[in-house]
């Protein structure tokens, strides 16, 4: 069908609301107001088709009543849109509402914290000392081991000069003991008190053997001594019984037998050949003396008694010779003994000596023992004494080298408490670490009262305060109740009292596991790490963290106010073309601002939100 001319209130047909072919079927018109199709009479059909050409044939008795409803319907439509029109023009406005649509649904529970650096680190003298220089200032920013501070390091390099002195003592110790010749000299000891024992044995043994020749010699030659008083003992009696026997009377006359028989008595090699004379020799020799002896003492003997028997001019010559041949023989023994005792004494001085070399040898071995005992001992005992010295040089060292401070990382300074010249007292402050972090809990340990996020001066009492600016993290105390919900990876939106505009994401890297007690309230911490930075961001300032600890994506949810419970029903009030309807809806997760629908309401519905929403 062509479009007609009229203006664009003349309200569409809608054929479908005709059965007949020709016409394309029954026709309704659109509510300019409402928007809703309602059925045409045909005479506004005919008006809006006038051109039309075609024959059109005769309506049904059901047409005919179409007709009429239709005749009668569009003036009632024209005047309620001419009402619906002045009524909002000029009567109260209508109420907020909201479209039911697919969102997320989270819970969160929300506290307020401090802003921190990362990283953050109290910086001093570990011995202290006046202040030589400061080389860096509040909020400058440094890279890993600049020179931040020195302090006067004359103290610390006397002790270093002084532990070096005793290093190299302990060191010179050290070298003796390893190049000492102990061992090298108690063995030569012990090897020359070896061979003095050898030797004294030997010199002992020897004057043995010596005395026990002589001891052989003084007994054959006392053995000698008394054959020959033997035989000169049977020559006189001989001789005597030849004298009686012959009625002759002993001459008293006698010759000195001395020079005849020193050459035999006393003398047990008398022919001078080297060799011991056997007694056959002794005795022909002694019988051959005796006989010269005889002789010449008849020589002697008046012609008177030349007559006489021989053997008594023997007699007193003989008994001459027996007398000397005892007295031989006396001597003999006498040197017998003293050969034997001789022998004794040096048999026992010879022992003694052997054992006083023995001990001598003894005593050469345990110092050699001792000594290679001792030396691995004494060189390890002296090898500790030099570590300790080395320990001692490397603290003292150290101590010189601590009297300067160095950046231990990239970063900002941020506090300085010292001037030069003032003298610091050794550092020993320590950093209370957030949960989960190495950044520091904003306050705590800084103020005299100990109340946390309280800080009365920016780093306390500490020499320098270091810490990385470049990134934050929050640290928030949560009741206790709500720290229950709260876990790690969680995440968290952080909203700042000085920048209202700034909205940051974060997640909880933390939980403290024990509480502090703060204005008298059990608290635990947690830690959020931003994601995001900001250049307006500054160490201190007030965060508000907002974590979420449950959440539903893509759910159908409607606003948690336009929710209203009645007698145990939950409802919502949703607005349509004709007016507010009352639902029943079946409630899901409730979230902190939307509610998941389970049933009851479809996407694009339109809710009442209270006034003021």
């Amino acid at each position: 069908m062509p479009e007609t001319n009229a203006p664009s209130p003349v309200p569409r047909v809608d054929r479908s609301l005709f059965d007949e072919p020709a016409l394309g079927g029954p026709q309704a018109a659109v509510d300019p107001v409402a928007g809703q199709a309602v059925e045409a009479p045909t005479e506004v059909i005919s008006a809006t088709a006038g051109r039309h050409t075609r024959h059109r044939r005769s309506l049904s008795s059901r047409n005919v009543l179409l007709r009429r409803v239709a005749r009668t319907a569009v003036p009632i439509v024209l005047v309620a849109g001419t009402l619906v029109a002045c009524t909002t023009s000029s009567g109260p406005p209508a109420p907020p509402t909201a479209r039911v649509e697919r969102t997320s649904v989270t819970t969160a529970v929300s506290s307020s914290g401090s802003l921190t650096a990362v990283t953050e680190q109290n910086l001093g003298f570990l011995k202290g000392g006046q202040l030589k220089s400061v080389d860096v200032k509040v909020s400058q920013k440094v890279t890993a081991g600049a020179v931040l501070a020195t302090v006067d390091d004359a103290p610390a390099r006397r002790v270093l000069e002084q532990q070096q002195g005793q290093l190299a003592s302990q060191q010179a110790a050290l070298t003796r003991l390893v190049n000492a010749t102990t061992v090298t000299g108690a063995q030569n000891t012990t090897n020359q008190a070896g061979e003095i024992l050898g030797a004294t044995q030997d010199q002992a043994s020897a004057q043995v053997d010596a005395d026990q020749s002589a001891v052989d010699r003084a007994e054959k030659q006392l053995d000698f001594d008394k054959d020959a008083r033997d035989d000169v003992s049977d020559q006189l009696d001989e001789a005597e019984k030849a004298c009686a026997a012959s009625g002759g009377t002993p001459s008293s006359a006698s010759v000195d037998t001395s020079g005849l028989l020193s050459g035999i008595l006393g003398k047990t090699d008398a022919d001078g050949d080297g060799k011991d004379d056997s007694a056959e020799e002794r005795k022909k020799q002694l019988k051959a003396a005796l006989k010269a002896a005889g002789s010449l003492a008849g020589s002697l003997v008046s012609s008177a008694a030349s007559s006489a028997n021989p053997a008594c001019s023997q007699v007193g010559t003989l008994q001459s010779a027996e007398t000397q041949a005892e007295r031989q023989v006396v001597a003999s023994k006498t040197a017998l003994d003293a050969a034997q005792n001789k022998r004794d004494v040096d048999e026992a001085a010879g022992r003694v000596q052997v054992e006083n070399a023995r001990q001598g040898l003894v005593t050469a071995q345990n110092n050699l023992d001792s000594a290679t005992t001792d030396r691995p001992s004494l060189i390890a005992q002296q090898r500790g004494l030099v570590a300790a010295a080395q320990a001692a040089v490397a603290a003292a060292q150290k101590d010189v080298d601590d009297t300067v401070l160095r950046a231990p990382a990239d970063g900002t300074v941020s506090a300085i408490n010292g001037v030069v010249g003032e003298v610091l007292a050794p550092s020993a402050g320590t950093t209370p670490l957030a949960p989960g972090s190495e950044g520091a809990i904003p306050g705590a340990g800084s103020s005299a009262s100990g109340t946390a996020g309280v800080v009365t001066r920016p780093g306390g009492t500490q020499f320098i305060v270091f810490n990385n600016v470049s990134t934050f993290e929050a640290v928030v105390p949560f009741e206790e109740s709500d720290a229950v919900r709260v876990a790690r990876d969680q995440r968290v939106d952080v909203r700042f009292d000085a920048i209202p505009d700034l909205t940051l994401p974060g997640k909880v890297v933390g939980v403290s596991p024990s509480a502090s007690a703060l204005s008298g309230v059990i608290s635990y911490y947690a830690t959020v790490a931003l994601t995001q930075s900001d250049p307006r961001l500054r160490n201190g300032l007030t965060a508000q963290a907002s974590v979420v600890t449950d959440e539903l994506r893509d759910v159908l949810a409607v606003p948690n106010a336009a929710i209203h419970r009645q007698g145990g029903r939950t409802q919502v009030t949703v607005q349509q073309f004709d007016g507010q309807r009352v639902v029943d809806i079946t409630p899901g997760v409730v979230g902190d601002t939307y509610t998941q629908v389970l049933s009851g309401l479809s996407a694009g519905d339109e809710v009442v939100l209270p006034a003021g929403h």
